[in-house]
């Protein structure tokens, strides 16, 4: 095996250092040519054993480095840096853990041969025996004054089974479950409880696949469909959740308080009167309770199992009770011991009062079963969350179940329905007649009190039967005290727990006070005292009928939610979903879920529809703020589901015209360079069509570029709220680049179909190659039948370098650009600048509101209808949608009337709005001579003048200068040239205040010079002080006026 060597020991003299690599929570793993253990061969064999390697945090504190101890990062065959699987590897995911890391790939690559070289020299070394050092003994003496201090931890007994079985158990058991089996009968109570155990064990189910799903922290509920349905859904569900839990709290202190005072009043005490007697004791007991779990969880958990024992007790002091013989004192009541004409009498239902139904007698019993949560609220203090939750909360679920039905089926074979309590009405002889009731057929005769419905004993009227059946009556009370008080303890200790949790995500504002906690423990007090305060506050309302209906549509929300979190991960395929608990199954979650929703609005349908109202309200907060967390959640997993399934059966769907979109590939570099560009695209791709961000990296640069620019820049398009996917290159050019892109970019038919590029305006300035390279792309886009949009702002796209000196044309000033005291966001990198806040974004004209300007259409050639569509997209978004579209045309001077109601004709057909069309008359004309002269002039040093060179022949000329114009080239083309600069006078002329200019974009012909044909380009927008647009679609219909 390897060595074991203490960090804290320096090299031994004489041994080749060894290698060592450490991580720290700031940086990646960093790797040092030091603390390298070698290998050696075992003495019976030749299978050489692959060292291992000391990792210790070097940049830790001090007391780090006293407390961590030696640990062993053991190689793999192929290389020493090459680890073999770990758990610390997988670790990085949970919140506040020190993970480690594993070597990069460019590490493992790079250190390879290095390390190779090394072990040879390492492994010479090995035999004398000096690189072996025992370990230091300090490592052990600080884990045990850790272990003195670790927090307390419960098992799947304590921790779980008992604190549900505590929940379930509460008052309904004691006080109420007698009354529904005299209203709903032996049988259709059965069908009650077993009804909601079948919603709660389904629940428990969901809640078991979650649970073991990865590791649960604190946070129960809330964790569990916050990290399964996403922020959005598990925000409100927490903040709703622990209120409910607070609530909660108050019920069941109340109903403690109103036994108290029932047994104060039984022996004559009354401190002020009946209401303010429970305001007085709730107070005080929530007040202990508050005691209770401030003083940690190791006291509050030695509380329940004092509660348990008392429950216990108490339930066997019942049970003993329902075999000794009744006295006649107790027959008066009702209660007569087992007999089977009681239990054949009392299994049929007998409906009584406005409540007398099975639904309401659903709805008063349903709230006994929401207690099965409580382990899983507390999550964060079990030893094994993963496996103590499944079990705990399913045998609580079994034994409680048992329980209420052997209480259930007892009480009914025990008690009557009806009894006066009068011992003077038993029946001497056997005279029955005109006697009512099956206590005449055992002796009685509660006849009168049954006809004047003024019985005041048995089964249907009194509530405190379970203690007059039981052996010693004061033990049920104090089980009514114990199942009360512990119920409100575990809602009091649960509240904390979650809202702790919520308050650490960050969802909502305010509450991040509350997240903090004390203790080895992580006790949240801050929590403990907002929720004592809510619990006082409605217990001094000592009104809590209606809000006990909120509650139970609380939690039946909750469970609702947890079912569906279950479904959903289920449903999705999502390879993350690997539940170590598989007794379980989606169709069964997806039905406990919409039950979940059913019961709501039966038991009470406006606190279900409260309960949603406050749920929405939540979730449009979460959703509206977007907050920046990640967890993996199932709604991500579905939402790939569908794009997915959608992207493939779009690819079985054959294009059509009417469905055609300009899917646009933007060759912006990095976006943030060139907002203009992303702005522009984005006004008429938004929420319509595709776009890629398109960034060609040239291969010199690329190791400029820092590994997590791509989710920078993401993340810039995602403030700016672009919606466009990013996509960077790495190319040896403009042309190749572009070439690549246009094939292999986009997803089946999700592929684009349109290039947008900047204007290259330095042309003039730059090398003929890159003049070259930018004209091939062009010709490329053509060529692989791609539509083509070249956009020019005056003073450029790039922002990147002139913006302290002059403002680009293409962007309003604001107070972030003229302010001299801020630093110039354009001269941060693309990692800077998108990590700002929306506010140093910078805004475009294609942001801002274009009011009443126009959009000035010159449709010179019939491209398909793209350069009509464009502006027609442009003036569906609200900042364009007061503008005018105006559309030129070319015409001549006699037909220009009916040449402009033939294209009021056509664009009506095409049902579009743009009624105003201008003929231009005067494009055939000979352009002013300055403008001519000025065209002349900028293509000057591109032509070759080889007609005034004497002795050198053409070819030669070509072979120095392949890109130049030839004199009879320029001359060919001159009345082309001609046509360009007329139609720019025509268009500086009437466009002067346009908002935008579209320009039909020619087409080159093969034989066109690249200089000339970029001369063209600048020709037809210069000299104007609006963005241009040169535009071309590939000739294919993209407009048409039929139906099919």
């Amino acid at each position: 095996m390897g060595q074991l060597i203490s960090k804290r020991d320096g090299l031994v003299h004489g041994v080749v250092p060894r290698v060592h690599f450490s991580t720290s929570e700031e940086g990646p793993p960093r790797y040092s040519p030091h603390n390298f253990d070698a290998t050696r061969r075992q003495q019976d064999g030749n299978l050489q054993i692959p060292p291992t390697i000391v990792v210790s945090g070097v940049e830790s504190s001090e007391s780090e480095r006293r407390g961590s101890r030696v640990e062993l990062r053991r190689s793999s065959l192929y290389s020493t840096l090459d680890l073999v699987p770990q758990l610390e590897h997988y670790a990085s995911t949970l919140p506040h853990q020190k993970s480690r890391s594993r070597p990069s790939l460019e590490a493992l690559r790079k250190a390879f041969d290095e390390m190779e070289t090394r072990m040879e020299v390492v492994n010479t070394t090995t035999e004398s025996g000096v690189n072996s050092l025992p370990a230091t003994d300090g490592g052990n003496e600080e884990s045990q004054a850790s272990e003195e201090k670790a927090p307390v931890r419960f098992g799947w007994v304590t921790g779980v089974m008992v604190r549900c079985m505590l929940n379930i158990w509460g008052v309904i058991l004691f006080l109420r479950l007698s009354w529904i089996t005299s209203q709903a009968g032996i049988l259709l109570t059965w069908l009650i409880i077993l009804m909601s155990v079948t919603v709660t064990s389904v629940t428990a189910l969901s809640i078991s696949a979650i649970a073991t799903n990865g590791r649960v922290i604190s946070g129960g509920a809330y964790f569990m469909i916050s990290r399964s349905l996403g922020p959005e859904i598990g925000g409100p569900i927490g903040m709703v959740f622990s209120f409910a839990n607070a609530l909660a709290c108050a019920l069941n202190t109340v109903g403690f308080a109103e036994v108290v005072r029932d047994l104060m009043q039984e022996f004559g005490v009354i401190m002020v009167d009946s209401i303010n007697d429970v305001r007085i004791v709730g107070v005080i007991t929530v007040t202990i309770l508050l005691l209770i779990s401030l003083a940690g969880m190791e006291w509050e958990s030695k509380t329940q199992i004092l509660f348990f024992i008392v429950l216990m007790v108490s339930f066997s002091n019942y049970f003993v009770g329902t075999f000794i013989p009744s006295n006649p004192e107790k027959q008066a009541q009702g209660i007569f011991g087992y007999r089977t004409e009681i239990f054949v009498s009392n299994l049929k239902p007998d409906w009584r009062g406005p409540e007398g139904n099975f639904f309401q007698m659903f709805a008063i019993f349903f709230p006994s079963a929401i207690g099965i949560l409580s382990g899983a609220n507390i999550s964060g203090d079990l030893k094994d969350p993963a496996t103590a939750i499944p079990k705990g909360t399913l045998m609580a679920i079994f034994w409680t179940t048992f329980s209420y039905l052997a209480i259930s089926v007892t009480v009914g074979s025990c008690v009557i329905r009806d009894a006066s309590g009068n011992v003077s009405d038993i029946l001497t002889g056997n005279i029955t007649d005109g006697c009512v009731g099956l206590g005449c057929n055992l002796g009685w005769n509660f006849t009168e009190c049954i006809r004047s419905q003024s019985c005041e004993y048995g089964l249907a009227n009194n509530l405190k039967v379970l203690g007059q059946v039981s052996g010693f009556y004061y033990l049920i009370t104090a089980g009514v005290f114990a199942a009360s008080l512990s119920s409100a303890l575990g809602f009091l200790v649960s509240a904390p727990k979650v809202f702790q949790c919520l308050c650490r995500d960050n969802l909502y504002p305010y509450i991040g006070f509350f997240a903090k906690g004390y203790g080895k423990n992580d006790e949240p007090l801050r929590a403990y005292l907002l929720c004592y305060i809510i619990a006082v506050a409605f217990i001094l309302i000592a009104e809590l009928n209606t809000i006990a209906a909120l509650i139970s549509n609380f939690f039946l929300c909750s469970y609702s939610l947890i079912n569906f979190s279950c479904f959903h991960a289920s449903i999705t395929n999502s390879p993350g979903w690997r539940p170590s608990f598989h007794y379980y199954s989606k169709w069964t979650a997806l039905f406990g879920a919409v039950i979940s929703v059913v019961l709501m609005f039966l038991f009470t349908w406006w606190a279900a529809l409260v309960t949603f109202c406050i749920i929405f309200f939540l979730f449009g907060y979460v959703n509206y703020n977007k907050p920046k967390v990640n967890w993996g959640s199932s709604v991500q997993a579905g939402t790939y589901n569908m794009a997915l399934s959608y992207s493939v059966s779009l690819s079985g769907v054959e294009d059509h015209v009417k469905n055609f979109r300009p899917q646009c590939l933007v060759l912006t570099g990095p976006p943030n360079q060139r907002p203009a560009l992303v702005d522009f695209v984005g006004s008429f791709t938004k929420h319509i069509s595709l776009m890629i961000c398109g960034d060609i990296i040239m291969e010199q640069d690329r190791h400029t570029r820092s590994q997590d620019s791509t989710d920078s820049l993401v993340k810039w398009m995602n403030k700016r709220r672009v919606r466009s996917f990013y996509t960077p290159f790495t190319a040896d050019s403009l042309r190749a680049g572009t070439r690549h892109l246009l094939q292999a970019s986009g997803l089946g038919k999700l592929k684009p179909n349109t290039l947008v590029l900047g204007f290259k305006t330095n042309w003039r300035d730059s090398s003929p190659e890159s003049i070259e390279d930018y004209i091939n792309t062009i010709y490329d886009t053509f060529d692989s039948n791609f539509c083509l949009c070249m956009l020019r702002m005056m003073d450029g796209l790039d922002i990147s370098d002139q913006f302290d000196f002059e403002v680009n044309q293409g962007f309003e000033p604001d107070e972030s650009v003229e302010n001299d005291d801020q630093q110039s966001p354009e001269r941060e990198s693309a990692d800077d600048l998108s990590d700002k806040g929306d506010s140093d974004q910078i805004k475009t004209v294609f942001q801002n509101d274009q009011g009443k300007k126009t959009i000035d259409v010159y449709w010179i050639a019939d491209d398909g209808g793209l350069t009509l569509l464009v502006p027609y997209l442009l003036t569906r978004r609200k900042h364009w949608r007061r503008s005018k579209v105006r559309v030129f045309i070319v015409g001549d001077e006699q037909n220009m009337e009916e040449g402009r109601n033939e294209m009021i004709a056509l664009l009506k057909r095409f049902r579009l709005d743009f009624n105003d069309v201008i003929v231009m008359t005067d494009s055939e004309k000979r352009p002013h001579v300055k403008n001519l002269s000025r065209f002349v002039d900028s293509v000057a040093p591109f032509r070759l003048h080889d007609e005034q060179q004497d002795g050198i022949s053409v070819q030669e000329l070509r072979q120095s200068a392949p890109w130049k114009i030839s004199d009879k080239e320029f001359e060919a083309f001159r009345l082309k040239s001609e046509r360009k600069v007329r139609l720019n006078e025509i268009i500086r002329r009437n466009s002067q205040h346009a908002a935008l200019v579209l320009v039909s974009l020619p087409v080159p012909q093969s034989d066109c010079p690249s200089a000339l044909y970029m001369a063209w380009l600048d020709t037809l927008t210069c000299g104007l002080h609006c963005p241009a647009v040169l535009i071309r679609g590939n000739q294919q219909n993209v407009l048409t006026f039929y139906c099919q």
